[in-house]
C-alpha cells in the first residue's frame, strides 16, 4: 500500500500493490500504474535503501525529488563503526541532518568528514555518494521535514498491517489480501 499527501495536505491512498520482491521492474510497474491512474507528478518520494527505486520513479516522473531515509543511512553507516565510536558519530551525524539549512548541513558534514574520514573512509564515502538524496528535504519548510527525511511513518503503517495479516498465513487470492489490507487501512486512517 502506498499513500501520498495531496496538495491540499490530506493523506490519500494511491493503491495496493502486492509483489514477490521490490525489483526495478516492480517499481517501474508501480510508477507506470500511478501515471495511468492520473497521477501527474510526484513532488518528493522518500525511500529506504531500495536499489533501483530512484531510476524507476525518475523514468516515469522525471521531476520528482528523491529523499533517502536518513535513519536508514545512519543505520547502514553504523554497521562499519566500532561500538565505542557509535555514540559520538551519531551526535555528529545528527548535526548534519538536524541542521536548519542546507548550508548548515554542508558545514556540519564538512566537520563530520574531517573528523571521521581517516578512521572510517567507507562511511564518509557512503554519505558523500548519497548526499544529493540525503539533503532533498532541505528544499521544504522545516515544519514538514520530519515527514520527509525518514520512512518511519510508512514503516509504522506497515507494522500495523502486519498485526492484521500475521494471524493468517495463506490467502485464497491476492484480491483477498488486498481487501484485508484496505479495510485495515481504513481503520488505521481513523487514528
Amino acid at each position: 500500500m502506498y499513500w501520498a499527501i495531496s496538495v491540499s495536505g490530506h493523506k490519500e491512498i494511491l493503491g495496493i500493490w502486492i509483489g514477490e520482491n521490490e525489483s526495478a521492474s516492480f517499481w517501474l510497474g508501480v510508477c507506470t500504474d500511478l501515471k495511468n491512474r492520473g497521477v501527474e507528478d510526484i513532488l518528493i518520494a522518500c525511500k529506504g535503501g531500495l536499489s533501483d527505486f530512484s531510476e524507476a520513479i525518475l523514468s516515469v516522473f522525471p521531476q520528482t525529488n528523491i529523499q533517502l531515509c536518513v535513519i536508514h543511512q545512519i543505520r547502514n553507516s553504523m554497521k562499519y563503526v566500532t561500538f565505542t565510536d557509535q555514540k559520538v558519530m551519531m551526535v555528529d551525524s545528527k548535526r548534519v541532518y538536524q541542521a536548519l539549512t542546507l548550508e548548515e548541513a554542508e558545514l556540519a558534514f564538512s566537520d563530520f568528514r574531517d573528523k571521521w574520514s581517516t578512521k572510517y573512509p567507507l562511511v564518509v564515502r557512503y554519505w558523500e555518494n548519497n548526499w544529493l538524496e540525503l539533503t532533498s528535504y532541505f528544499s521544504y519548510p522545516a515544519e514538514i521535514r520530519k515527514l520527509i527525511y525518514t520512512t518511519n511513518t510508512i514503516e509504522g503503517y506497515h507494522r500495523q498491517l502486519r498485526k492484521v495479516t500475521k494471524t493468517k498465513t495463506a490467502y485464497p487470492s491476492d484480491d483477498a489480501l488486498r481487501k484485508i489490507i484496505y479495510l485495515a487501512t481504513i481503520e488505521i486512517s481513523k487514528k
